[in-house]
């Protein structure tokens, strides 16, 4: 059976996981870099 071009074009695509979908989520709402900064001064670091 030969592929058609709509075919092809569903192939690489997967439908996102609720895990996927809630990770991408919080990148956005989230200010990572912010709330790294408050917890830095917080956390021990390894001596080795």
């Amino acid at each position: 059976m030969q592929l058609t071009f709509g075919d092809a074009e569903g192939l690489g695509k997967r439908k996102q996981t609720r895990r996927e979908i809630f990770l991408a989520e919080m990148e956005q709402v989230i200010p990572w870099q912010q709330l790294l900064g408050l917890i830095a001064p917080h956390y021990p670091v390894s001596g080795r």
